[in-house]
């Protein structure tokens, strides 16, 4: 079949971007509006912390269930669906009168999120080809990364507009606008989807999706809940959590073997040159990125006194940084392939140690202007590695498996977010008996290392995707020689 791009495709993926941000930025906006909701609803330390973790852990267990019924039913219809949700979800926990209705109002929010994420790669999978794919997914990386990194600014700023005792609500109220406007141009832009017969029972693989979201539940719980203890006292859902990964891996190679449809085709990882080592490179990478972001809070809100909004300012340089570089990779990702990622993951970790050893020689009052440079370094060097990731793991991707491909990646960084962020926290505090400064230097130095992981891992999918190449070039020669062997014979 001839591909026909679709004339309307850019303005889709602009709407598609627009929900896929609000959902993604609805992960760290809250963070700053925390002691507002908790003063505001006279909430516990305790279900105010689930209003973060709650979300959190919604969206990572259905990510891959929504990128399936995705590929199902339809990327528009399932967009439009989640979209809808996600918009009174909002609205219910803007106007949560005590803190259990808000806690609701969170996961359901999270849910419609998880639903709707996923939707965003298959979307561009199937208005795009070649070049212009490589610039989609680039668009989408820069949505992902800005929006991690935007969270806390967009938040401080919203609070000191609408006050602290009511402003937190407003946190929530700004999406329902926004949604409303991007649902109506859905409607009229997003391609339609093929209408299909479908049968419940063999078409969605309820088995693997319980399995699933036990073996994610089983690693987040004590990850999100770890600043209390949960480490400790949930040690043993990492078990739970192993005997289901391998009770759901071995249900879905039965699945395959079957000819049902699964809820994650496993052939991914193992016949999709490329894409197990990009999650593998996301989900790391993810791990020492999105935990900088608290600690960063931590270090300017608490050791320094900064407000909410100050604080944000200080970590704009990264963001703008990520913007700029994301967009532009994106398009660079044909010419260039997996040396950008490597690229920017090196620069990555140059900027956060260059961060972390300014902490040490300069004297705090002056930090925020010291780390501007290396964060717009490493900022860069970030949008350098989410867009790039995404497309050179998806490339190999049937257009048939994208929903769902693109919910497992994603489901991998949001694991890596929880982790790294307990983890990042977790160092934070231990060290912060000898000075914020210094609590700030180790826990930089870790998210360092971890980014180093990632940069290892990089290198070992460059150096396969070389092999690769090469061998198809000795072939070519002697596929070419049979051929005219054919011919004179």
């Amino acid at each position: 079949m001839t591909y026909e791009p679709d004339p309307r495709r850019w303005k889709a993926l602009a709407v598609s971007l627009t929900a896929g941000f609000m959902g993604l930025l609805d992960v760290s906006i809250v963070n700053v509006a925390l002691p507002s909701m908790q003063s505001g609803l006279h909430a516990s330390s305790g279900g105010i912390r689930w209003v973060v973790s709650g979300y959190a852990l919604a969206f990572g267990l259905v990510l891959v269930t929504g990128g399936r019924l995705g590929d199902a039913f339809g990327r528009r219809n399932m967009f439009l669906g989640a979209l809808a949700a996600f918009v009174l979800t909002s609205a219910l926990a803007g106007a949560a009168p005590n803190e259990t209705t808000l806690v609701l109002a969170r996961l359901a929010q999270g849910v419609a999120a998880g639903m709707l994420t996923p939707q965003n790669t298959g979307l561009i999978q199937d208005l795009f080809r070649g070049a212009e794919r490589g610039r989609a997914f680039g668009m989408f990386g820069a949505v992902v990364g800005i929006s991690t990194a935007v969270g806390p600014i967009l938040g401080g700023f919203i609070i000191a507009v609408f006050g602290s005792q009511d402003g937190w609500r407003w946190v929530f109220y700004v999406n329902v606008p926004i949604g409303v406007l991007a649902f109506v141009l859905a409607l009229r832009l997003l391609p339609r989807s093929e209408r299909k017969q479908l049968k419940i029972s063999s078409e969605i693989d309820f088995v693997g999706i319980v399995l699933l979201a036990v073996t994610v539940l089983g690693v987040l719980l004590p990850v999100v809940d770890a600043d209390q203890g949960g480490l400790a006292h949930m040690w043993w859902l990492f078990a739970v959590a192993l005997v289901f990964g391998v009770a759901f891996v071995r249900w879905e190679h039965s699945v395959v073997r079957r000819g049902r449809s699964p809820l994650l085709d496993t052939r991914l990882f193992t016949g999709t040159p490329g894409y197990a080592a990009g999650a593998a490179v996301g989900a790391l990478y993810f791990c020492g990125f999105a935990g900088i972001w608290l600690v960063f809070a931590m270090y300017f809100q608490q050791g320094l006194g900064y407000s909410p909004l100050q604080s944000g300012l200080s970590v704009t340089p990264f963001a703008l940084g990520s913007a700029v570089s994301a967009a532009v990779a994106g398009r660079l990702v044909p010419r260039f392939g997996r040396r950008l990622t490597v690229t920017g993951l090196g620069m990555v970790a140059a900027g956060l140690l260059a961060v972390a050893l300014l902490a040490e020689l300069v004297p705090p009052s002056a930090s925020g202007w010291a780390f501007a440079l290396p964060l717009v370094f490493a900022g860069v060097g970030g949008g350098m590695v989410i867009s790039p990731n995404t497309t050179l793991t998806l490339e190999c991707v049937p257009v048939r498996m994208a929903g769902v491909a693109g919910g497992a990646l994603q489901t991998g960084q949001r694991i890596g977010t929880a982790i790294g962020t307990a983890v990042l926290a977790s160092v934070f505090g231990m060290v912060l008996g000898r000075g914020y400064p210094v609590a700030l230097t180790v826990a930089l130095g870790c998210a360092a290392v971890l980014t180093c992981g990632a940069l290892a891992l990089a290198v070992a999918e460059l150096r396969a995707r070389r092999h690769r190449a090469s061998e198809e070039d000795r072939k070519a020669p002697e596929t070419e020689t049979s051929a005219a062997d054919v011919h004179r014979g």
